[in-house]
């Protein structure tokens, strides 16, 4: 399982890198489900290997320009404020068992209903921003969903870049390739923040196991960014979302009956 678990790992980066977002959402399945990892423990783990792979993966689009700063800043604020709020107050406050079901079933029934809403965002049509489209200053509309994907990746260590692409096309009318080069900036901001903020919460750190699959993970992000170039981002969402639609109901079936 573990091997299956690696490859997926490549799976996740090449999902970032064409869209932006979407791919992070896999990485807490694989940690519990092909490593083993407990969901407490996997959504820690999780905030790392997205942070680090998605500020490489900025870091990419940066160099053709496909990062805006006053974006990032005016997401990654109010959304890092909240991912720390989450992570030391409301996840500590969850209780280890709420009738008879345990805090791991709890989150993992959380995250697959998550991965049920982006797949149906995914397969729906969407309205972008035109090419040409004059983009917004007005960055006091990013604050309702920046705080919406700071209780998410505090919650589940996903980065949120499903919310967080629309937000940016639809909100301050970015084209749809700046909003994915933009959406990773800000993941790896709230992740990176998220997992270096809370070391108390998620005790100690499995280096070696977290940069082997964040290696892997950032060499998907490469295959997936120059993908990215020649394939439009907008095909491959209804067979990711159509994927994410079964991945999702077959971990609500699989928590539900496994503890019934």
């Amino acid at each position: 399982m573990e091997t299956i678990g690696y490859a997926a790992a490549v799976v996740i980066g090449i999902t970032l890198g064409l869209m932006g977002g979407g791919g992070s959402i896999l990485t807490v399945p694989t940690l519990v489900y092909l490593f083993g990892e407990s969901a407490s423990k996997a959504t820690g783990d999780s905030l790392f290997i997205v942070g680090a792979t998605a500020a490489i993966g900025a870091g990419l689009m940066a160099r053709r320009g496909l990062v805006v700063g006053r974006a990032v800043l005016g997401f990654a604020l109010p959304a890092s404020l909240t991912v720390w709020l989450t992570r030391h107050f409301l996840l500590p406050a969850i209780p280890d068992s709420l009738g008879g079901v345990s805090r791991d079933t709890l989150l993992l029934i959380f995250f697959a209903t998550l991965m049920l809403a982006t797949a149906v965002s995914m397969l729906r049509k969407r309205k972008e921003a035109a090419s040409d489209a004059q983009e917004s200053t007005d960055l006091r509309q990013l604050v309702p969903p920046a705080l919406v994907v700071g209780v998410v990746t505090g919650l589940v260590g996903a980065g949120g870049g499903f919310l967080i692409v629309p937000a940016l096309t639809l909100a301050v009318k970015l084209p749809i390739k700046r909003a994915v080069g933009t959406s990773l900036a800000i993941i790896s901001a709230n992740s990176l923040f998220g997992f270096f903020s809370d070391a108390k919460i998620r005790g100690e750190a499995h280096w070696g196991f977290l940069l082997t699959l964040t290696a892997l993970t950032a060499a998907g992000m490469g295959i997936g960014t120059l993908l990215s170039k020649r394939i439009p981002s907008e095909k491959l969402r209804p067979a990711f979302g159509i994927f994410l639609l079964v991945m999702g109901t077959y971990m609500v079936a699989r928590e539900i009956f496994l503890h019934h």
